[in-house]
């Protein structure tokens, strides 16, 4: 991908979320918020389930 492609690309993504209402806008935000990742990926990444997939595998 060039720069003058990834550029295109930020562009439209601002573009998108600019034309959006701030009712769509508000609640793209709370489900983010609601969202939550287990405490082990979010502070300790994909290290804990490849662990826990290769435990799985061996036994």
């Amino acid at each position: 991908m060039s720069g003058n492609d990834y550029i295109k690309y930020i562009t439209g993504q601002i573009i998108a979320y600019l034309d959006l209402s701030t009712d769509e806008k508000k609640a793209r935000r709370k489900e983010h918020k609601t969202s939550k990742h287990s405490f082990s990926n979010r502070w300790l990444g994909m290290v804990p389930f490849a662990m826990k997939m290769l435990w799985k595998k061996a036994n």
